[in-house]
Formats: C-alpha cells, structure tokens, sequence
C-alpha cells in the first residue's frame, strides 16, 4: 500500500504517457495563459471598457457554444491521440500570426475578436478531446488524480503565465508574448508524438449517425448526478468564472493599480488553485458533498474579493477564492468523467465545457456590463451570490452520498474492467 505523501499526490505521473502529457501541458498552458493575459490588457488599453473586454471573452468562447457539442461527437468517433496533435498545431499558427499582426501595427478591435474566435474554434475541439483523452493514459482508481493534477498544470501555469504576460508586455510590447506562446506549442506536440499508443486504454470508437448529439443531451439527462453537476456548472460558469473581466476592472478601478498589480492578484488567485489542486489531488474518491460545500465556498471567497477595501486584504482573499474555484471544478470534472458511459464521454465532456466555456458569451458582457454600472465590485458580488445559488440548487436535487456509492459508478466500473483486462 503506498503511504507516501508524494506518491499518493503525484501517483498519476507514474505512467508514461500520462507523464509526457503533464509535462507537454505544463508549458504549453503557460504559453496560453501569456496570450489570454497579453490580449486582455492590449484590449483594455484600447478601449478601457467592461463590455469590450467580456465581448472579447465572448470572442474566444462562443465558438464554444455553437460547435462544441459537435466538436464532442467528433472526439468520440476518432482517435484523440491523433486529434489533439491536429488541434494543436493549428493553435500554434493561431498565436503566431496573431503576433505578428500586433508587431506589424495591424492590431485592430475586429482584427483581435476575429483572431479569438478563430483560438475559440479550436477550443471547442481541444477541450473535450483533451479531457476524455486523460481517461486512456491512467487507469480507473487513478482517474480523480489524473484530474486533479491536470486541474494543477492549468492553474499552475495561471501562476506563472500572467505574471509573465506583465513583465513581457511592459518590457517587449504586446506582440512578443504571443510569438512566445506559439513555440511552447512544441513542447506538447513532442510530448503527444512520443507516447506509446499501445498503453493507452482507449474505448471503442462510436460509430457515425445521425442524432449523436441529441443520444448525449439524452445520457445526460438520464443519469442525475450527470445533469445535476452541470447545471451548477452552468449558472457558475455564466456569472462567475469571469475573472479576465471582473479582476483587471477591480485592480484598476476601486483598488488602484496598474498591469503590473493586475497580473500579480492574478497570479496570488492562481497559486490558491495550484494549492486547492494539489490537495484534491490526494483524495481517493469524490462526494457529491464535495460538490456543493465548494459552490459555497466560492461564493463566499467571491463576496469576500467584493468587499476587499485594499490590496492588503484583496492578496489573502484572491488566494481563498482560488482554493474554492479550483476545489468545485475538479469535483465537478472528476463526477462528469467518472459516470459519462465511455461511448459518451467526449460528447459529455463537450457538453460540459459549452456550459463552462461557452456560458462566456452571455455572462462575460453582462458582468461587464454590470461593473461597467454597478462598479466591479458588483460584478464580483453577482458571481458570489449565484455560485450561492447553484450550491443551494445542487444540495437539493442531489443525494449527498460518496461517488462509488452510485449507481452510475458501477455501471461504469462494469464497463471499464474488461477494457483494463484486455490491455493487460
């Protein structure tokens, strides 16, 4: 039995494959997060506007909402070893020619939102392809730490990227991060191209037909403790996981700051999440308790982050705030990808990230909209409160009991044993 705390946290790293992926995704989300923070600061010098910076999150997310369902049943019918090195690469050319239309003095407000929705189009491919692709390199009683640790590569490199993103910025200008963030591409195409196909316990490929779509709407649907978590996702994801809007207004207006502030409260909220990543990492199963208690708590972190009167209590609260935001979406996540049936996992996964993704369009503008009347402290408020209301919401409709206890886990773990049996 390992009783090891470094075992038990990183245990998923002892596969190969799940380790060249870990590695690939460390720098390549750095580079992304440079991007993300890079563009929203070269919008808001542009325009010093709420709106305009939730229309550019509208921007990078919509394609999310449109397609991503889509962009599902297509990860289930193929090889997502194979899709993510497509998807990839074509990310790569995205980054670097946005660079160099901000170096060659192009860089207007369409220009940026038109380069976004092309990033959002890819998106939309890459996330459900990514996360139902985390399933195959790890075994079952691996999977909620294969989760976790994924979480950790995204929020660390949250930590590292927007503080980059500053520095570069106010010492090269807008255009260099970008061009940066296309080479870090290599790192996870490398890591892609060196796994072994062959230890990857990959699911049968679904079949083409029509209505595929429709039959994941439907599992969804069936199976409460799928439909439950995406619900709450939903109302969270619309109103309050808007931090590129609600944060840089908050720093710069009633706190202010300045980029440099900016990126550093960024980057304290984004080491409580590597911190609530690593901790979640070490759990051996995930409650539906879990669930709804971190709703909670993110909204109360968020009021928290509303009320801050300085900076001084805004760094302690931003850490708070990034323990909860990180500990809900790694509960929510692990439940999803646990009970989605393996021929349904992409469209499941897809549908999950349009709520979470593709909930963007429509709550980043409004909460812009909101702090641009109401003050960004209100637009932090109103993220609070309905993190509130979907903990209410979820601690109603669902049955607080351990994940294993359900009766979709063991359908699934019917499922997933004669795949691990084959593969060894």
């Amino acid at each position: 039995m390992k009783t090891d705390v470094d075992t038990s946290t990183f245990r998923s790293l002892h596969h190969r494959n799940f380790r060249l992926f870990f590695t690939g995704q460390l720098i390549s989300q750095t580079g992304t997060w440079v991007t993300m923070v890079a563009q929203t600061l070269l919008v808001l010098s542009m325009t010093k506007s709420g709106v305009t910076l939730g229309l550019l999150m509208a921007s990078q997310f919509g394609p999310v909402l449109l397609i991503g369902a889509w962009a599902g049943a297509i990860a289930d019918r193929t090889d997502k070893r194979k899709l993510l090195m497509t998807v990839q690469a074509l990310a790569m050319v995205q980054s670097l020619v946005l660079g160099l239309v901000v170096l060659a003095g192009w860089a207007t407000i369409p220009v940026i939102f038109g380069l976004a929705a092309v990033q959002g189009v890819l998106t939309a491919f890459d996330n459900p392809a990514r996360r139902a692709f985390v399933v195959e390199m790890v075994p079952t009683e691996d999977l909620s730490n294969a989760v976790s640790l994924n979480s950790a590569v995204m929020t660390g490199s949250r930590v590292v990227g927007p503080a980059a993103a500053g520095a570069l910025v106010l010492g090269v200008g807008y255009g260099w991060p970008f061009i940066i963030d296309a080479i870090t591409y290599v790192a996870v195409l490398i890591g892609l191209f060196m796994m072994r196909p062959s230890e990857l316990n990959r699911s049968a490929p679904t079949a083409k037909a029509k209505g595929q779509v429709r039959q994941g709407l439907r599992h969804i649907r069936s199976v409460p403790e799928l439909f439950v978590p995406i619900v709450m996702m939903a109302i969270i994801g619309t109103f309050a996981f808007n931090f590129s809007v609600t944060v840089p207004l908050f720093v710069e207006g009633p706190l202010g700051g300045d980029t440099t502030t900016f990126t550093l409260l960024f980057s304290v909220l984004s080491i409580g999440s590597l911190i609530g990543a690593l901790l979640t990492a070490r759990r051996t199963e995930v409650t539906t308790t879990q669930l709804v208690v971190s709703a909670g708590a993110f909204g109360i972190t968020m009021l928290l982050l509303a009320a801050a009167p300085t900076l001084l209590f805004a760094f302690p609260a931003a850490i708070l705030l990034g323990l909860a935001s990180i500990a809900f979406m790694t509960s929510c996540t692990a439940i999803v990808q646990v009970l989605a049936g393996p021929e349904y996992r992409g469209r499941v996964l897809a549908i999950q990230a349009m709520v979470f993704l593709g909930s963007t369009p429509i709550g980043g503008p409004l909460i812009g909209l909101t702090s641009d009347v109401g003050g960004p402290r209100s637009g932090i408020a109103v993220g609070g409160l309905a993190c509130l209301v979907a903990a209410v919401y979820g601690a109603r409709a669902l049955h607080l009991a351990p994940l294993s206890q359900l009766q979709g886990w063991r359908r699934l773990s019917a499922q997933v044993r004669p795949a691990s049996t084959s593969r060894s």
